[in-house]
C-alpha cells in the first residue's frame, strides 16, 4: 500500500500554488515542514490550516511537508485534500464557506459573447480572472489538464468555484469526456457552477446521462446550464437533436479536434468548417438557443482575432471561446452591434412598444409587418447596445422626440 502522496505544484514559475507530500507513518504525531518565503508573516496560519486538514481526516502520524509560492487557503486546503485521499478511502470533504458573490444563478439567456478557459489545475490564473469581464469562466478538467492530475485538478475546481470572486462572470466548468466527466459532476454541481460544458457531444443520449446525475447531485434544486461542445462529424450531424435536450442552452464548436476527425488541418479562412459552423448556428436557432463559435489560437494576432470574429458574427453566432484575456476585448467589440443594427432595432422595438401601448394586436414598421422573433432579436440588440454604453437609457423618448 502506498504510503506517500505529492500533489500541487512548485518551482521557479509556480505562484499562488503549493507542493505537498504526505508520507504516513504508524508514530511520531504529526511533523509537519514548511518552506515558503512568507513563513515569517503567514508561517503560523498556513501550519494551522494543515494542522486544521490534516485532523479533519483523522490523520494523527505522519511527516508532511508544504513549499508554498503564495496559496490561498483554497489550495492549500484542496492540495492536502487530494494527497490525504490518495493514501486513505474517505468520502469527507474539507470545504471553506462560500464567499456570498458565489451564490447567484444565472439567466437562461445572458449574453454569452465570451468565455475564456482556464485550466483547473493552475490556481494563479483563476485569482484575478474575474477583473478581465469575460461573461463566462471556463475551469477546465479536460484537455487543459494531464491525466495524473485530474484528481486533484477536480478538487481544487470544487474549491475555487466556492471561494474564487469571479465577479459576475457566469461560473462554467468543462468536465471530461463521458463517461469520466459523470465523476466530475460531483465537484461542481453542489458548489455553485452555473453551466457545464460537455466535451465532444455526439448524441441527446449523452445529455441525458448528464441531466440525470445532475439531478442526483443537485440537492438545492439550483438552476444549472449546459453547453454541449460538437468536435465530432456525427456530432455535428446530431446537433439539432443535442440542441433541443434538457437544460441546453447553447451550442458550441470545437473545431480543432473537429478538423482532427475529418483528417485536415484547420485555417483562419475557416472553408474546412463552413459547413460544420453553419449546421450548428443552424441548430441552435431551430431550438431557440444560443450558437457558441470556437477558440482562435493565435493569441498574438489581434487582426486576425477580429476579421475571425466578424466572420462568427455575420454566421450568426452569439459567441466564442478565448485562451487568452487580452482575446476578451476584441471579441466583445467585434461582437457589438454596428450603428445600422441599432438604429434598426429602436425603431422595431418602438413600434412594438407603441402598438402594446395603443392595445395594438398587429405591430408595423412603415409597411411591413413585424414578427415576435423579430422583436425579440431587437430587444436583444437593444440590450446589448444598452449594456455597452452605445445607447441613452432614454433612447426611446429621444426617438419619439425626432419623429413627432
Amino acid at each position: 500500500m502506498t504510503k506517500i502522496a505529492n500533489t500541487g505544484s512548485y518551482g521557479k514559475d509556480v505562484r499562488s500554488d503549493c507542493a505537498v507530500t504526505l508520507e504516513l507513518t504508524t508514530s511520531g504525531g504529526l511533523k509537519i515542514e514548511l518552506v515558503s518565503k512568507v513563513k515569517a508573516l503567514y508561517g503560523d496560519n498556513i501550519t494551522r490550516l494543515c494542522k486544521d486538514v490534516l485532523n479533519f481526516y483523522g490523520i494523527k502520524n505522519a511527516r508532511f511537508k508544504i513549499e508554498d509560492t503564495g496559496a490561498l487557503d483554497y489550495v492549500i486546503a484542496a492540495r492536502i485534500e487530494a494527497a490525504v485521499k490518495m493514501l486513505v478511502k474517505t468520502d469527507k470533504q474539507y470545504l471553506l464557506p462560500v464567499i456570498p458573490e458565489n451564490k447567484f444563478q444565472t439567466e437562461r439567456d445572458r449574453f454569452r459573447r465570451s468565455r475564456l478557459y482556464l485550466p483547473g489545475n493552475t490556481p494563479k490564473l483563476a485569482l484575478n480572472a474575474g477583473i478581465h469581464s469575460a461573461d463566462g469562466i471556463i475551469l477546465d478538467l479536460e484537455d487543459s489538464v494531464a491525466p495524473a492530475k485530474k484528481f486533484e485538478a477536480a478538487i481544487l475546481v470544487r474549491n475555487t468555484l466556492r471561494n474564487v470572486n469571479f465577479y459576475g462572470a457566469e461560473r462554467m466548468v468543462r468536465i471530461n469526456q463521458l463517461p469520466i466527466g459523470l465523476k466530475d459532476l460531483e465537484y461542481c454541481v453542489p458548489h455553485n457552477v452555473n453551466m457545464i460544458l460537455v466535451p465532444k457531444c455526439e448524441n441527446a443520449g449523452q445529455i441525458k446521462e448528464v441531466n440525470a446525475k445532475i439531478r442526483s447531485l443537485n440537492k438545492d434544486k439550483r438552476q444549472i446550464w449546459l453547453m454541449p461542445i460538437i468536435e465530432s462529424a456525427l456530432g455535428v450531424i446530431n446537433s439539432y437533436e443535442i440542441a433541443t435536450a434538457e437544460n441546453v442552452v447553447s451550442l458550441a464548436i470545437g473545431l480543432e479536434d473537429y478538423t482532427a476527425d475529418l483528417g485536415t488541418q484547420r485555417t483562419n479562412e475557416g472553408t474546412e468548417s463552413f459547413f460544420a459552423r453553419a449546421q450548428l448556428v443552424n441548430s441552435a436557432r431551430a431550438a431557440k438557443i444560443q450558437a457558441i463559435d470556437s477558440v482562435f489560437s493565435d493569441v498574438s494576432d489581434m487582426e486576425a482575432l477580429k476579421q475571425n470574429v466578424l466572420k462568427s458574427k455575420a454566421m450568426g453566432f452569439d459567441g466564442m471561446g478565448c485562451i487568452h484575456p487580452r482575446q476578451i476585448k476584441v471579441i466583445h467589440d467585434s461582437f457589438a452591434p454596428l450603428p445600422e443594427e441599432i438604429d434598426k432595432a429602436k425603431k422595431i422595438v418602438n413600434a412594438y412598444m407603441n402598438a402594446a401601448e395603443k392595445g395594438l394586436g398587429v405591430v408595423s414598421l412603415g409597411t411591413k409587418m413585424i414578427d415576435l422573433p423579430v422583436v425579440k432579436r431587437a430587444e436583444k440588440t437593444i440590450t446589448l447596445a444598452l449594456n455597452l454604453g452605445l445607447i441613452a437609457e432614454n433612447w426611446r423618448e429621444e426617438l419619439n422626440e425626432k419623429v413627432n
